[in-house]
């Protein structure tokens, strides 16, 4: 059994129109981001960010899985249990274009969480400051995403998964946020084969043993075709 570990950033998602932060005109040039972004910011101005992450679970309710999802969950139905999804994307175009095994490091615009007691449960499409946890009644909800100063989740299991992993494959990324672009060095250390494919050359692509560039939609289902012997 091969094991594969696919790193997915935002850029797999901006042909399903939810731009990445480093877009010209994204996110990064719209929001003082240590406003929308850090805990220290909810903390001054929870009704912005709430109006921030609101707009954005709009959109990418809004949005459709392009064919770069639809290939990763068609691979992950033709080799069961062989391949793991790691995402830094917040949004569940992978979920609904069919992947079952995604683990969100950096949390879910679809969950919402109490910053009290840690709660977590399905975000209603709009969230409000002072709205109550319905496990302890704090009024401290917030977005189930982890912000920036703020651990990853899933770490231990992804750390695992990477140790153990026979070919690693990052996609969409921009190989600039870390620990995710340190994951291509842990994997070569632990023997696997790496490979990127992303729109232009990472920050990180001299890290990968081999690396394509394209569009998502065009190379990913592409190299799956390949995997899976078509």
């Amino acid at each position: 059994m091969t094991k594969i570990v696919i790193l997915t950033g935002a850029g797999i998602s901006a042909e399903s129109g939810l731009g990445t932060f480093r877009d010209a005109g994204g996110l990064w040039e719209n929001y003082d981001l240590s406003e929308v972004a850090t805990p220290e910011g909810f903390a001054r101005n929870p009704a912005l960010v709430h109006d921030f992450y609101n707009a954005r679970r709009k959109n990418a309710a809004e949005a459709i899985p392009n064919a770069a999802h639809a290939a990763l969950a068609r691979l992950q139905a033709a080799r069961p249990g062989e391949v793991l999804i790691v995402t830094q994307k917040i949004d569940d175009l992978h979920e609904r274009a069919g992947s079952q095994a995604v683990l969100h490091m950096h949390g879910s615009i679809t969950r919402a969480r109490c910053a009290a007691c840690g709660q977590t449960w399905d975000a209603p499409s709009r969230m409000r400051a002072g709205d109550q946890c319905p496990s302890c009644t704090a009024p401290a909800t917030r977005p189930d995403i982890v912000w920036f100063g703020e651990f990853p989740y899933h770490m231990e299991a992804i750390w695992d998964a990477l140790r153990a992993a026979d070919l690693f494959v990052a996609i969409g990324t921009s190989g600039s946020v870390y620990p995710a672009a340190a994951f291509v060095q842990d994997a070569a250390r632990a023997g696997a084969h790496t490979l990127e494919l992303n729109l232009e050359p990472s920050e990180t692509v001299t890290d990968f043993a081999e690396a394509r560039h394209g569009r998502a939609s065009a190379i990913v289902p592409a190299w799956v075709a390949e995997m899976l012997g078509e």
